[in-house]
């Protein structure tokens, strides 16, 4: 197993995106750009790929201790930090504004169910092998 790969794992389980691991290797002093974190995670084939080197691992794992434990001043739960990371990671629900009045709301399209086409199971179906009929 290759550091670039325990390195994906490591964003996939923990749900963070290239901005986060960029802000969590800046608690180390270690600074890179999203787009040389985004090398990391290409495949070995690709033209950009990059081989997370051990520097860079490492660093970015004692960031990630600091970001989830906090420090000796300000301690933190690690728990509490993966649950905000799963809060950002869903999907926005999308909500009617309770401000909007009715009257204003005016969908663009009509939403009217239309009829259901009948599938028809069965088709005749004709099969030509490439020879000619016989006339």
């Amino acid at each position: 197993m290759t550091n670039n790969d325990i390195f994906k794992k490591l964003r996939v389980a923990l749900m963070l995106r290239d901005d986060q691991i960029e802000q969590i290797l800046m608690l180390v002093d270690f600074r890179m750009s999203k787009g040389e974190i985004g090398n990391f995670f290409r495949t070995a084939d690709h033209p950009k790929y990059v081989e997370c080197g051990d520097q860079v691992l490492r660093n970015f794992l004692n960031g990630l201790v600091i970001h989830l434990r906090g420090t000796k001043e300000n301690p933190k739960n690690p728990m509490d930090v993966i649950a905000v990371h799963k809060q950002e990671a869903r999907p926005k629900e999308f909500t009617k504004s309770e401000g909007v009045p009715k009257k204003d709301f005016k969908p663009k399209t009509d939403f009217k169910k239309k009829p259901a086409k009948k599938i028809e199971i069965v088709e005749k179906v004709q099969f030509k092998n490439g020879k000619k009929p016989k006339s």
